[in-house]
Parts: structure tokens; C-alpha cells; sequence
């Protein structure tokens, strides 16, 4: 065995001693692993947006929509934020939209508005686009007026005498909307050439032609924007005929003014035009109707029938072609809705069948004849009608069903039906899910129960809305929201 002397030992580096023991775990006392570095928390990297159905179109009105933002983080995991997160959602109360702290969307108003999603400096942005479904359309002359759910109003068709209301004279050929309009329209009549309305807050405004006065401003000055008829707030419901205005007070007063050459106001006077509304009578009112010249009613408490105006076609249905200067009783039966055409009448009664008299060289009647009745005739059996409108020569009726039905002329496809003029009520489409109709001179528009709008007949001056230029459409064409 080899001796070793410890001055030897002094002669090893210090470092190398000190490696050697640090090998055999010398140094006094047990070993320990060393620390590993602390893993690197993922930051967000982005945030992504979604609607459910994906549906970055909505319609005012309609359920909020719950938005989902999404994040993307440096290590390749997703995960959904929350507020408790610090995420941020914008814009609380925008032009168009507003979003909630729990990501719930309201649509406000029509356009298009960016929404974010914030944690941080990290910015997720999805745009929105906010349309209005249609919830109401009247048609007149050869032009067309509707209301969307955001209470705006808009117009089409043509435009001669400022009567869209854009403040131009120019047709349009799709929907713009009616100058210096608000969200507060709640009711719409539309004469030949002119437009009566009625806002929530219960004044009527006027615009278009005015020759007559049936502008009811006490001026014959033509209006292009909406001008305010009088100071009443009480007005319930308004028609316009070719030239003359009905409308009814909350109370069921009926007032009236414009052309009366016929007798069409129902004053009981031949003796000139009135500027501005007139009472018409003591007696309380239910509903109102308009033609060319003539004018109908029925009696609030009775459901009594009246006419009066313009008889040379048996329109006032007293049974005579002598002209009516004020409200006369027709017959004995009940009716609850009505409706006038250019020289011919329309009425539901209480059990829901439908009569109709007054002009019918075209079949607009619909009794199968082409000869003009001047007291009602019943028209068919059936006892399930709820609607009726009338056009210059054509009528179209809507039933408890959801079914649409005309008949009449059909020389610009009015009639929907694609094909020639008919006499009895012919069925348009299939379809069982129409709710509200209406009709110019020779155009037509039926609403659906999904709030989507649709229109036929003559096309000319653009009344149909669609932006096309075909002259007429024989079938339904959507007209887009």
C-alpha cells in the first residue's frame, strides 16, 4: 500500500479539492436538486368575436343577442373572457347598437357600428349591421309609403308633386326616407298625389299636393316635407281619397276636408273645398274608408254602414246613382272593416263574409258579373275574410287563414296572380302567411308574418320598390328591408 505524506496533500489546487468534494456530496449535511426557472405565464394575443348563428345582421326590435368574445393566448390555448377577466365590451350606447357588461346586443337603430371587446391593450372588433323589418305599408296613386320597426318612414314610386316627401320631385324606384321624418309614425294614408299621417304622439303632418287643400294646412301651397296639419293631438286614424282626407279623433269624432265637388266630405254642402278638418256630424265612429269621390264609415256602436260623396256608379251603396252630400245609413246588416276603391266599395260583417258594390266593369266586385251594384251584394258564401283594399279596378282580400285573394282587372299584373282579369276571387300563391294589405290605382302590397314586404302590379313610376324597371311584375317581388 503506497503511503501518502500529508505535505503532499498541500500541494493539491484548492479548486480541485473543493470539485471533489462537492462530487462526493461533502461539504457537510444532505443534497438538494436545484430550482427550475418559474414557467412563463401565455399573454393574449387576441380576441375574437361571435354572434350565435353567426348572424352579424339584426333586425330593430328583435331579442337581444348574447355576444361570446374569444382569446387567443402566446401558447396556442383559447379560452372565453368574462368581465371578472377585465374584459370590456363597447359601445354601451351606440348609434346603431348597445352592448351590456355580460355581452348582451340590442339593436338601436338602422346602420352598421363596430363592436369591441377590450382586456387591456388587446382590441377584438366585429362590425354589425342593424336593418328595420317592415311593420306597416299603405299604397296609393302610383306611389307606396311603409313604416319600419323603428318608426321611420319611408316612400317610393312616383314623386310629380313632392309626395314621397324627400323634398325632391324626382321618382324613386326603391324605398328613401321621408324627410325631416322621426321614429314616431304610427299611421299612414295615401292619397292620388299626396300623403296624411299620424306620429304616436297623436299630430297629423301632411306633404305632397295641395291644390285641393286636401293637405288640410288652410293653404293650396304643395308641401315636399311632412308639415304639420294644425295643433291636435288626438288623432286616432286617417284615409285619403283621390282628393279629399277623412280622419277620426280618439273619441270617434270624424272630421273631414279637401276636394267636396261630390259631396265627399259629408258636410251637406256642395259649396266648396275645405283647407282644414272639419266635424262631420254627431255621430262616433269606428272605421273610415276613402275612394275617389265617395266616403265610408261605420258607426261605433252599432256597426252600422254609411256612405256618402260621389254616386254615379252605386259606390255609396244607398241603391241609387244620385250623389250624397252627407252620411247615409246602408242597409241593415253589421259590419266591422271596410274598404274603398276608386268608384267601387268593399265590407266584412260580423260574421265574416264580404259584400262589396259600386263599379264593375272589370269584375272588381267579384260576383261574377261585370254589371256595377248599387246596394251590397254578397260575394260568395264564405265567412272567414278580415281584410279588404281597393285599387282603381281591382280588389284584393286577405282571409283569417293567412290566405291572399283578388280579382278585377289585371292589365298590369295587379291582380298577382300571373295571369288575365278575373271575376270571383282567384288565390295568390300558396302562401298562408299574409297579415296586412294594400292598393294604389293599379299596384299591390301584402306584408307576410315575417315582416317581409311584397309587392306586384304596375311599375312604371317605381312603386313597387324593388330598384328594378321592369314596367310590372305579375307575381310577388320582395321588396328588402
Amino acid at each position: 500500500m503506497k503511503n501518502f505524506k500529508f505535505s503532499s496533500l498541500l500541494h493539491v489546487p484548492m479548486v480541485a479539492l473543493l470539485a471533489v468534494l462537492a462530487a462526493c456530496g461533502g461539504g457537510g449535511g444532505g443534497g438538494s436538486a436545484a430550482t427550475p426557472p418559474a414557467a412563463a405565464t401565455p399573454t393574449l394575443r387576441s380576441i375574437a368575436i361571435t354572434v350565435p348563428g353567426n348572424a352579424t345582421t339584426i333586425a330593430v326590435g328583435t331579442a337581444p343577442k348574447v355576444l361570446v368574445a374569444t382569446g387567443s393566448y402566446s401558447d396556442g390555448s383559447t379560452k372565453a373572457l368574462t368581465a371578472a377577466m377585465g374584459l370590456i365590451w363597447a359601445p354601451t350606447n351606440g348609434k346603431a347598437v348597445a352592448v351590456a357588461t355580460n355581452g348582451s346586443l340590442t339593436a338601436k337603430a338602422v346602420g352598421t357600428e363596430n363592436v369591441t371587446a377590450t382586456v387591456d391593450s388587446v382590441v377584438g372588433t366585429l362590425p354589425i349591421t342593424v336593418t328595420a323589418p317592415w311593420m306597416g305599408v299603405t299604397a296609393g296613386g302610383y306611389q307606396t309609403v311603409a313604416r319600419k320597426a323603428d318608426g321611420n318612414l319611408y316612400s317610393w314610386g312616383s314623386n310629380i308633386k313632392s309626395q314621397l316627401g324627400d323634398s325632391t320631385t324626382i321618382d324613386r324606384n326603391a324605398p328613401v326616407l321621408v324627410a325631416g321624418t322621426s321614429p314616431t309614425w304610427k299611421q299612414v294614408a295615401v292619397g292620388d298625389q299626396f300623403v296624411v299621417a299620424i306620429r304616436n304622439d297623436g299630430t297629423m303632418w301632411a306633404w305632397g299636393y295641395n291644390l285641393d287643400s286636401q293637405l288640410g294646412d288652410g293653404t293650396q301651397i304643395n308641401r315636399a316635407v311632412p308639415t304639420q296639419v294644425g295643433t291636435a293631438k288626438d288623432w286616432a286614424v286617417v284615409a285619403a281619397g283621390k282628393a279629399h282626407v277623412l280622419a277620426l279623433k280618439v273619441n270617434g269624432n270624424l272630421y273631414a276636408w279637401g276636394r267636396n265637388d261630390k259631396g265627399q266630405l259629408g258636410d251637406a254642402t256642395l259649396t266648396g273645398n275645405r283647407s282644414v278638418p272639419t266635424k262631420i256630424g254627431v255621430l262616433f265612429w269606428s272605421s273610415i274608408a276613402a275612394g275617389d269621390s265617395h266616403s265610408l264609415a261605420i258607426q261605433r256602436d252599432t256597426n252600422d254602414l254609411y256612405g256618402w260623396g260621389g254616386n254615379a256608379s252605386g259606390q255609396v251603396g244607398n241603391a241609387s246613382r244620385t250623389d250624397v252630400t252627407a252620411p247615409a245609413k246602408i242597409g241593415t246588416l253589421k259590419f266591422t272593416s271596410l274598404a274603398a276603391g276608386a268608384a267601387h266599395s268593399m265590407a266584412i260583417t260580423t260574421s265574416g263574409t264580404l259584400y262589396a258594390w259600386g263599379a264593375n266593369a272589370l269584375g272588381q266586385l267579384g260576383n261574377n258579373t261585370v254589371t256595377d251594384a248599387t246596394a251590397p251584394v254578397q260575394i260568395g258564401t264564405d265567412n272567414n275574410w278580415s281584410q279588404m283594399s281597393g285599387g282603381a279596378e281591382h280588389t284584393v282580400g286577405l282571409r283569417t287563414d293567412g290566405t291572399l285573394w283578388s280579382w278585377g282587372a289585371n292589365e298590369f299584373g295587379q291582380l298577382g296572380t300571373g295571369g288575365a282579369n278575373s271575376l270571383v276571387p282567384l288565390q295568390i300563391g300558396t302562401g298562408t302567411n299574409w297579415k296586412s294589405i294594400t292598393s294604389g290605382m293599379s299596384h299591390s302590397f301584402g306584408l307576410q308574418a315575417d315582416d317581409t314586404l311584397w309587392g306586384w302590379g304596375r311599375n312604371a313610376e317605381g312603386q313597387l320598390g324593388t330598384g328594378g324597371k321592369a314596367p310590372y311584375a305579375p307575381v310577388p317581388v320582395n321588396v328588402p328591408n
